[in-house]
This record gives C-alpha cells, structure tokens and sequence, in this order.
C-alpha cells in the first residue's frame, strides 16, 4: 500500500484518493515538497481505511472512480472525519449537486498545478481556525 507517514507534520496530513496510480504519485512528490505529510490510497475503499486510522487533515478526492465513485467516498468521509475538509477532483462535468454539496472544494484535474495547493492552504487553515478551544 503506497503511503508515507511521518511525525506530525507541521504542514498537515493529506490523505489522497485516486484510482489513478501516476495521478497519486504526482499528488504525493508535489505535497511533500512543501512539507505536507501524504496517505495515498488507489481506491475509495482503501481511502476509507486509511481515515479510518489516521489523522488526516485535509482529503484530495477523485471523483470519477470505480467500485465507489467520490460521493460515496465522501459520505462515509463525513462519518469518519467530519472535521476534514474535502477537496473533489473531476476531469470536467459529470458530478452531480449533492456531491458538491459533501465536498469544500472543487478543482479541476487540469488545473492542479494552479489551484490545488492553494485550496489545501485555505481549506486547512480554516480548519484549524474553527477548532474549539478549550482555553479557560
């Protein structure tokens, strides 16, 4: 199972999914270089898993996928870590409404190299903005 865990990463934990191998290897080279630990899992149900037993602070989900596609992914995400704020990859149209309404994010896979760390960056920075405090 391709992943890569490490301490706490100062930049956060990534868990990938995305049927496509070359896909989650660009994902993985790409994040890591800005210090971002990366979980990759080639389908939804490793992705799952994977959640299941990780910290994860922000997920990268294919939408087009077999077996599960990314709304069935993302519902059983919200059950898992409902704090983890979802970014939905697609090719182009196809996704239908209440996807979007699962996800935080929508990025198109021709605009990763532009869009994607940006949305990481923002996405998880409001994440730990809206953590409760337990200051007394």
């Amino acid at each position: 199972m391709p992943q890569s865990v490490s301490s706490e990463s100062p930049a956060g934990v990534v868990l990938c999914i995305d049927h496509n191998r070359d896909v989650l290897e660009c994902e993985r080279a790409f994040l890591e270089s800005f210090g971002y630990t990366v979980l990759t899992a080639p389908s939804g149900g490793e992705g799952l898993q994977l959640a299941s037993t990780h910290s994860v602070d922000v997920v990268i989900l294919d939408y087009f996928m077999p077996a599960m596609n990314g709304q069935e992914v993302a519902i059983e995400l919200r059950r898992l870590r409902p704090q983890a704020p979802i970014i939905l990859l697609t090719e182009g149209l196809g996704v239908p409404e209440q996807a979007l309404h699962l996800v935080d994010a929508l990025v198109a896979k021709d605009r990763l190299a532009s869009q994607l760390l940006p949305t990481i960056v923002y996405l998880y920075g409001r994440a730990r903005i809206e953590l409760p405090s337990y200051d007394a």
